[in-house]
Order: structure tokens, then C-alpha cells, then sequence
């Protein structure tokens, strides 16, 4: 096998990389960057932005069901946030050479992964309170050290998801606490939900850390600041004094905070479900993807339809600068 020598070009590249990683620098979509740290990119962001984009499912199905006027605008209006942190990631994905069009072809033909937090029903009102609570809580943990991320376009686009987030975040803790002040069914409701909804968003940061394939070097590469059980237990130390101002019980008998480590000792998580629900074996991840798919088929039009205006203002401007 013939053995091609690297250019000057990309050796130069390279050592501006390692140089930009090591002074923890940001790294443009212009810049010389190794294949595999293009190809981690690709995978994480697009991940995410499908996360935000099936994640608009099950509070999207609350919306006409929501019981009041304020609580419809506001579920709306979060819903709508969370289709635009979708595109944004999607843009930050394209700048690293992949098209919208092959992201989303990858989701709907099911070759594409997203968080498997969203494969879960949301059967009562109250779950609309534990996911922005605890999902959009986790999300927080883990999403704010990527305004950091080394590369410029996805820590620029998290700064504003990350804004966004908190008041979704706050938004859930509101909607339990007034459960929570209600009736005996209405603070059984939001246990029920909190119950349902914790161990799953303690799996949202990943697997353990000798148990993570590509934590290591996305932080090495500084992509990723803190490894996946870091993430989890900074999530734990934030619940904890949060559960006792709702009134809520967290599910877990073991956890409780050790004077000799500083943390929490916490149970066991299932991981087992974690993978089943990641293998595509989750309560509603088929349906999730055909909802998906549904909507990207019916909107076949709309995509043409701009698509032949847009060409058509082209060809306009064209035939101006020829005049």
C-alpha cells in the first residue's frame, strides 16, 4: 500500500489545532481540523438539534389540553423555542459540511440518534412540570459548559439555548410548585410525575464514565468540559434543596450526601432501560419517528414551494445585473 506524506498545509493546520486546543481557543469552521474531530461534531450536533426537534412531541400533544389560557401561551411559546434551537444546531452542524437535507434524511430513516429522554408518554398535565424541571434542569447541567465548546459556532448557538432553557426550566418547577400548593390528587400527580421522569433524566448525561466511548476525547478535544458522572452529580446537588422547596420526594431511598466525598451517594441507575430505550425499544420511540417522519413528508410542499421562490428571486437578480 502506497503511503501518501501529509502537506505542509495540514501539518501547519495541525499544529494550529493542537496550539488553539491547548490555550483553550475556539476553532472556526474555516480552520484546519482533524476528520475525527469534524466527524465528533457532526454527531453530537446534529444529535442535539434532533433532541430539540423531537422533544417538541410530547409537550407539543399538551398544548390544546393545557388548563388555562396563560398556560397554552406559555407551553406554545416553549415549544416554539425549542424548534429554534433545532435550526440553530442544524446551522452550526452545516458549517462543518454536512446539508440540512442529509441530517434530517438520517432521523427520519431512523440511522440517526436523538435523546432518549423523549421516547417517554406524558400522560397528566403534571408531567409538563417534571420535564421542564427535570429534563430542561438536566439539559442545563450539561448544555452550559458547552458555551465553552472549543468549536465556535455550537458554543456560540448554546449561549442562547442556554438562556432559553433556564426560564423552561423554571417554568416546570412553577407548574409543580402550584401542584404541589393544590389538592391532595394534584400533589399526588406531580410525585407520580417526579417519580417517572427522575431516573430517566439521570440518564440523559450518558452512561459512566468507563462505560462512555467518546467522552475522553471530546474532552481532550474540549468539546465536552465535564465527564458524564461529573454532569450527573452537579444535576443531584441542584435537585436536592429544589425537591425540598416543592415538597417533592425524590425517588431514590439511597440518596443522601456523603461528608467524606462532598457528594451524594445515589442508587443504582437501570441501565439496562437506558439501552433498551436507546436501541429503539423505548414506550414510544416508533411512534416518535413516525410523527416525524408524518411531518416531514407533509411538508414536502413547503420546502418546494420556497425552494422555487427562492430560485425565482435568483433568476431575477440575474437578469437585473445583466441589464
Amino acid at each position: 500500500m502506497t503511503m501518501t506524506a501529509p502537506t505542509t498545509e495540514a501539518l501547519d493546520g495541525e499544529a494550529m489545532f493542537d496550539a488553539l486546543i491547548e490555550a483553550d481557543g475556539r476553532i472556526e469552521p474555516r480552520d484546519w481540523m482533524p476528520d475525527g474531530y469534524r466527524r465528533t461534531l457532526i454527531r453530537q450536533i446534529s444529535q442535539h438539534a434532533h433532541s430539540e426537534i423531537i422533544g417538541m412531541q410530547p409537550e407539543g400533544a399538551w398544548i390544546t389540553r393545557a388548563p388555562s389560557l396563560k398556560r397554552k401561551s406559555i407551553l406554545l411559546a416553549k415549544v416554539q423555542d425549542e424548534a429554534g434551537h433545532g435550526l440553530y444546531l442544524y446551522s452550526a452542524a452545516q458549517t462543518l459540511g454536512i446539508t440540512r437535507d442529509e441530517m434530517t434524511q438520517q432521523l427520519v430513516d431512523g440511522k440517526a440518534r436523538y435523546s432518549s429522554i423523549f421516547n417517554y408518554p406524558t400522560p397528566t398535565w403534571a408531567d409538563m412540570g417534571a420535564i421542564g424541571w427535570l429534563v430542561d434542569g438536566a439539559a442545563i447541567c450539561n448544555q452550559v459548559p458547552l458555551c465553552r465548546a472549543s468549536y465556535g459556532p455550537y458554543g456560540r448557538a448554546m449561549v442562547r439555548v442556554c438562556k432559553e432553557e433556564s426560564f423552561h426550566q423554571r417554568q416546570g418547577f412553577e407548574i409543580l410548585l402550584t401542584l404541589m400548593q393544590g389538592t391532595d390528587e394534584q400533589r399526588q400527580m406531580a410525585q407520580d410525575a417526579v417519580d417517572r421522569w427522575y431516573w430517566p433524566s439521570l440518564m440523559m448525561f450518558g452512561p459512566p464514565d468507563d462505560d462512555s466511548p467518546n467522552s475522553a476525547q471530546s474532552m481532550a478535544w474540549n468539546i465536552k468540559r465535564f465527564s458524564n458522572d461529573d454532569l450527573r452529580q452537579r444535576f443531584v446537588s441542584m435537585l436536592v434543596p429544589q425537591a425540598a422547596v416543592l415538597g417533592v420526594t425524590l425517588p431514590d431511598p439511597e440518596l443522601r450526601f456523603n461528608d467524606e466525598t462532598g457528594q451524594y451517594d445515589m442508587g443504582e441507575i437501570d441501565w439496562t432501560e437506558f439501552h433498551e430505550v436507546l436501541a429503539g425499544r423505548g414506550p414510544l420511540n416508533r411512534q416518535r419517528l413516525q410523527n416525524r417522519r408524518a411531518a416531514h413528508e407533509e411538508g414536502a410542499w413547503v420546502r418546494e414551494a420556497a425552494a422555487a421562490y427562492a430560485a425565482k428571486k435568483s433568476d431575477a437578480r440575474t437578469e437585473a445585473a445583466a441589464a
